[in-house]
């Protein structure tokens, strides 16, 4: 298969190797900018390559692949009416996720409890409001913004108004904004993968870890880990993805679309966010959970083509795990040098459940036969390295297993990840279970 992959931030280097190792052609576009420059440089071999630009091979690709909702969407419309295979989200979907208040009233409209929400494009609004309603409320960028630190969630009016006040000082955001109520009580979101077709057979019910440091603790990332499964059946899909079926065929989308959700103690899901776009690290963790034998990009095929695919292995239960170094979460804006590191440890054993992200082709010292040589290896290209995998039958073994994978790794410059990846499940599993969610996991 040719594959052409349009890349906004660098996503996609696990899936582009497992695709060439499958046999694939694959040209991969980056876009460039320092933070991207380096990632995946001289690990395209052969036919595929990485490429200075996209459309020079859009009606060449057999199937286009996009990691995300940001960029090049409108660009690729004409191809997607040309009937060339596009996984990806259209305007209208993508737009379920970067405009929450969108998002939030179709949700109302299929019939979800949603926690109320009010948008602003001021500070000193949002300000007033605050200090006028004297509670506290989940603060969250409306828009495609990057930067993860601006969503927060308050502990009282006083702290949400000193961010609220720090981030209008230092001019962090300058289009719009939420406040959105608070909800208590154990968070899950469930995902699938739609296409002409409907959604494929199996749900991906996940757990995200989101915070920097164990315990939730230290700055909001994106992402440190996920405990992801796939299953038949799932009582939070049903309630809170199968209603949107029919505006989903609508719209045309192609592509994974999650709910985030907050399930309060009488079981009520209270949906947050729509993702219209895979889920990192959640994408290279279901790279590991795909079925023995199963081709890494047949089913994407199957899946924009409108044929019904079963790509991931039955009852499947991953733990993925960064690994990143410092100044992780802050090198964009310390601009510390994080290119040319080593990655000792990579091997032919432990290749499945480690996925590359910000790695290039590099040489390093190496130990053979007593003497210390300069071999070729995988280097950094930016600070968020990797994530190792695990599979098992229960939340336990699958962590221990993608630990396992990450203390057989060396890195030369403080590498590091949250240990606790699927431990808050011991407390929380039992609670949902009772109320019919997750059931049949095993912590």
């Amino acid at each position: 298969m040719r594959l052409l992959l349009v890349d906004n931030a660098g996503l996609m280097l696990d899936f582009a190797l497992r695709c060439q190792e499958a046999g694939h052609t694959v040209k991969w576009f980056v876009r460039p900018n320092r933070m991207t420059m380096n990632i995946g440089k001289g690990l395209l071999v052969g036919q595929s390559a990485q490429v200075p630009d996209w459309r020079e091979w859009a009606r060449w690709a057999d199937l286009i692949v996009l990691p995300d909702n940001v960029r090049y969407l409108y660009d690729l419309e004409p191809y997607r009416k040309m009937g060339v295979p596009i996984v990806a989200a259209t305007p209208e979907t993508a737009a379920w996720e970067t405009d929450r208040q969108l998002g939030q009233n179709l949700m109302k409209k299929r019939g979800l409890a949603v926690p109320d929400c009010k948008e602003f494009k001021r500070y000193d609004e949002a300000i007033a409001y605050v200090k006028k309603e004297g509670r506290a409320f989940v603060c969250k960028p409306c828009g495609d913004e990057e930067d993860k630190s601006l969503s927060y969630v308050s502990k009282s009016p006083a702290d949400l108004v000193f961010m609220l006040e720090r981030w209008k000082k230092q001019q962090r955001h300058k289009g719009s904004f939420i406040l959105q109520e608070r909800v208590t009580g154990c968070e899950m979101a469930v995902g699938g993968w739609f296409g002409p077709g409907g959604f494929l057979p199996g749900w991906h019910e996940n757990w995200e870890f989101k915070k920097l440091m164990a315990g939730e603790t230290g700055p909001a990332t994106g992402e440190m880990g996920t405990v992801v499964r796939n299953v038949a059946k799932s009582k939070l899909a049903d309630k809170v993805l199968a209603p949107f079926e029919e505006d989903l065929h609508k719209a045309e989308y192609v592509g994974y679309v999650d709910v985030n959700c907050i399930i309060d103690d009488d079981g009520t899901p209270w949906p947050l966010e729509f993702t219209m776009r895979p889920g990192w690290p959640t994408f290279n963790i279901q790279m590991a959970m795909l079925a023995k034998g199963k081709d890494p990009a047949e089913w994407l095929l199957d899946l924009a083509e409108g044929r019904t695919a079963s790509p991931f292995s039955s009852n499947a239960l991953a733990v993925g795990v960064v690994m990143v170094m410092p100044d992780f979460p802050y090198s964009q804006n310390t601009r510390t040098d994080a290119m040319g590191i080593p990655i000792y440890g990579l091997n032919s054993r432990n290749r499945a459940n480690v996925h590359p992200c910000e790695l290039q082709q590099g040489k390093a010292p190496h130990d053979l036969d007593g003497k210390v040589v300069e071999l070729p290896c995988l280097t950094s290209a930016g600070d968020y390295l990797l994530v190792a995998s695990g599979l098992g039958t229960s939340v336990r073994e699958a962590r221990a297993r993608a630990y396992r994978v990450l203390e057989g790794l060396e890195v030369p410059n403080s590498p590091f990840w949250r240990p606790d990846i699927g431990q808050r499940l011991k407390k929380q599993l039992p609670t949902m279970q009772k109320l019919g969610y997750a059931t049949g996991l095993q912590f």
